[in-house]
């Protein structure tokens, strides 16, 4: 196992994406924590910057060429790192490291649970391991943090804010079809928490701005409030949210990150990859037992029996008794 002690410089890598790239703050903060005189430096695509710019844990954001990954490979050898922790762990990062003489680390991707899971109904799972807790495992035991998810504006931490009003957050997009939770139940959700006073933020990206510009057309009390991938923005519009409701999807983490009670939809994926809500207070809505499920353990762009029956089962009025239930838990 590394000793900390004599170690002054660590490079961590996780490229993509940024749900993914947000599960990495619970190991980056252990780590600052218990060996503070350790300067972390952290190698991720430019579009995911956003997750660690006010990161006060972070000595410096390294972003990765995509279009010359060489330049990105001299910059990690002209660092001179002690310790290179992967998490990335793919092909990509193989070819980054291999000529970089560094004592490195490797994130170990349970990739055949969950290719017999996916392929066969096959359960290897024998618990369900989150992902910030097969991070630790690579540097060590002592390095589980299971304060959560964290992220960061110009001012410090963003949280949840005192809520002063009844304001529900949908996040109703995810980049794969088989993730997203019907658009026409988003609506009539919508409009059974409108009738109660509850008001409706619509929260997404540039991937999500037609589709929440066609829920806010169409859900009273509701607000646009999509953004041009202001990851910032988006965090700091969600603290105002009383709670949310989300599609299995990077705005899930967020949400996660700041507190915020989370009703979570999952559809084709499966709380066995260790994408759940992560220490915060949640409840997952998911058909169990169905034959087809999971499909994947990324999502798909259809479903492959073509009756969607893990989304379509799941009915607004189900999502509302969550939502009742946590609210009066929280009260």
């Amino acid at each position: 196992m590394i000793s900390f002690e004599k170690i002054e410089k660590v490079l961590i890598i996780r490229l993509s994406s940024l749900g993914d790239i947000l599960l990495t703050t619970p190991i980056v903060r252990s780590i600052k924590n218990k060996y503070p005189q350790v300067k972390i430096d952290f190698l991720l695509k430019p579009q995911f910057s956003d997750v660690y710019n006010f990161n006060p844990n972070i000595n410096k954001i390294m972003l990765y060429n995509v279009i010359e990954p060489s330049k990105t490979q001299s910059e990690i050898l002209k660092s001179d790192y002690d310790l290179i922790i992967d998490l990335q762990s793919n092909i990509r990062t193989f070819f980054l490291l291999r000529s970089i003489k560094a004592k490195k680390l490797k994130f170990k991707k349970p990739s055949l649970k969950k290719y017999l899971l996916v392929n066969t109904k096959i359960n290897l799972f024998r618990e369900i391991k989150s992902i910030p807790l097969l991070y630790s495992k690579v540097i060590g035991d002592e390095f589980l943090d299971e304060e959560g998810l964290e992220i960061y504006n110009n001012k410090g931490r963003i949280n949840c804010l005192p809520q002063t009003n009844n304001v529900i957050g949908f996040c109703p997009g995810a980049k794969h079809f088989t993730k997203r939770w019907l658009s026409e139940y988003f609506i009539q959700l919508g409009n059974m928490l409108a009738d109660e006073g509850f008001v409706i933020y619509l929260l997404g990206g540039n991937l999500e701005r037609e589709l929440c510009a066609n829920l806010n057309s169409k859900i009273k009390n509701s607000v646009n409030c999509s953004t041009e991938n202001d990851l910032i923005l988006t965090a700091e519009k969600m603290a105002n949210c009383q709670l949310i409701v989300t599609n299995d999807s990077a705005l899930m983490h967020v949400a996660s990150s700041i507190k915020i009670p989370i009703v979570a939809i999952f559809g084709s994926s499966v709380r066995e990859f260790g994408f759940a809500p992560y220490n915060v207070e949640n409840t997952i809505a998911e058909i169990q037992n169905l034959s087809c499920r999971p499909c994947s353990h990324v999502g798909k762009d259809k479903c492959p029996k073509g009756h969607f029956d893990c989304m379509r089962e799941i009915k607004p009025e189900m999502i509302y008794e969550k939502i009742k239930t946590l609210i009066k838990k929280n009260e």
